[in-house]
């Protein structure tokens, strides 16, 4: 009653006395000391809380913190009474405070250690499912792994999403298509054997020829893939059906024949133009990527450090000469060049072929022949190639018209050269035996001959009994 009796004093009798930060001070001071159900009452009798209105239940989290402070007052309470040497008490309690702190940064330590395996288990199982990353400046878009199914489904091809699918599909594990993926600029280990041969023009060609893990994988994209896109009608090279005797059979008889060659034709071809042959034809990102990376590389050199060889990158990711995928590739790239040179060709009155790298135009109206050439240098810097201006040829009907080796002034044929030439190495054949006439150490020579022999009698059939009785005496064995 003490306590009420000072709070009604407060606010009656003293509060006219006081200032209203003073007064609201004191309140609060007495109301901390006073019993709870004595300030409830009377704020009842002044009006603060409805009559018929209970005290509202406290929320749990204030019942447990309050408890859990009771007991800790409940228990300094007995130390106090019981305690004889306050330092020994003080140094007791800073002892449990260290090894309860020891205890809780131990839980700290397991929580930390299970979520870093956690986190650890969860990428593993990531980079097992998925390719996230494929080197520097090719994993842009790796997220991507939606394809066009519509696209996909009209051109007959696998239907594909994710780089884990492609796996499956081709029968790799991820790891393994990221071996033989992840791009470096510098690696101790390629997938490529290099090597050159001679040019028949002079000069040596750069192969690289893929070793079988890679040369594998590259198959099924060109079986599964790249095999069903029917290239254009004016592509003659590495299509099933049509040879150098197609390329040039359109051209026989003309006035003019025009010879074009493209330079550097595979490395033209960098990565970013092999993904998006890919895109285009319905597949995702994701997946793009990872073809693109199966089917180019970058030109490399030798280079040692450390008493270790490295093969350091020279540039861009490009096609290789010696992959299975390259022809096919350049193919679907130049669609659109085939497709603007045909047209061209055909509104000034001249015919358009290309086997690989060589674009041959054949007419009879001359005059315009300097309108067409104009334009088809021009339209192939468009179509992102190069002339190899040293190897254009003009052939009028007065002097001999080849086409990829082929005569075409009257009809296809083999140049009576080339004719002289063959029929000479079946004569020392004859004589001397395959291995004396092996001049170039060709390692299947006699299937080079039968190959030979086959191809000179589709060109002349009319002679193929001719050349199928001198191979049979050629391979029969010295005559001396």
């Amino acid at each position: 009653m003490l306590r009420l009796q000072r709070i009604n004093f407060i606010s009656e009798d003293a509060g006219s006395l006081m200032a209203d930060d003073e007064k609201s001070a004191l309140f609060r001071q007495l109301v901390q000391q006073a019993d709870p159900w004595l300030v409830l009452e009377r704020m009842r009798t002044l009006g603060f809380w409805p009559e018929d209105e209970d005290v509202p239940d406290e929320p749990p989290p204030v019942v447990a913190e309050r408890l859990r402070l009771e007991d800790e007052l409940v228990r300094l309470r007995s130390e106090g009474v019981t305690v004889a040497d306050p330092d020994l008490a003080l140094q007791k309690e800073r002892v449990h405070r260290w090894h309860e702190s020891k205890k809780r940064r131990a839980l700290a330590r397991v929580d930390r250690e299970t979520a870093r395996l956690q986190r650890a288990a969860a990428w593993a199982e990531q980079r097992a499912s998925s390719l996230v990353h494929a080197g520097d400046e090719h994993s842009a878009g790796l997220e991507d792994r939606t394809s066009d199914i519509a696209r996909l489904a009209a051109h007959g091809l696998p239907e594909l999403h994710t780089v884990a699918e492609l796996a499956v599909a081709m029968e790799l594990t991820i790891s393994r298509l990221r071996w033989l993926t992840y791009h470096r600029r510098s690696v101790t280990l390629v997938h490529y054997h290099r090597y050159t041969i001679p040019k028949k023009t002079g000069g040596v060609r750069n192969i690289s020829a893929p070793k079988p893990a890679l040369a594998e994988a590259q198959l099924w994209i060109l079986a599964r893939i790249l095999d069903r896109i029917e290239p254009s009608a004016q592509a003659h090279g590495f299509v099933v059906g049509r040879s150098t005797i197609t390329n040039a059979t359109p051209h026989v008889g003309r006035k003019v024949v025009v010879n074009l060659d493209l330079e550097g034709f595979f490395p033209t071809v960098d990565f970013r133009r092999v993904k998006g042959v890919f895109r285009r034809l319905g597949y995702s990102e994701a997946v793009a990527i990872t073809l693109a990376l199966l089917c180019t590389e970058p030109p490399r050199v030798q280079a040692r450090l450390d008493g270790r060889v490295y093969h350091v990158a020279l540039g861009e990711r490009v096609l290789p000469q010696g992959a299975c995928t390259s022809p096919a590739l350049t193919n679907l790239i130049c669609r659109r060049l085939d497709r603007r040179l045909r047209g061209l060709a055909a509104h000034l009155g001249f015919t358009y072929t290309r086997y690989a790298d060589d674009l041959t135009f054949s007419g009879d109206d001359l005059p315009k022949l300097g309108g067409l050439l104009g334009v088809v240098r021009r339209v192939i810097a468009e179509e992102g190639f190069v002339e190899n201006a040293a190897k254009t040829r003009v052939m009028h009907r007065a002097r001999r018209q080849e086409v990829t080796g082929l005569t075409v002034n009257e009809a296809v044929k083999l140049s009576r050269r080339e004719r002289r030439r063959f029929r000479a190495v079946l004569h020392n054949v004859a004589r001397r035996g395959l291995e004396a006439e092996n001049r170039g150490d060709h390692p299947r020579f006699r299937a080079y001959l039968q190959g030979m022999t086959a191809f000179v009698q589709s060109v002349d059939p009319e002679r193929a009994e001719k050349w199928r009785a001198a191979l049979a005496r050629a391979l029969h064995g010295p005559t001396d």
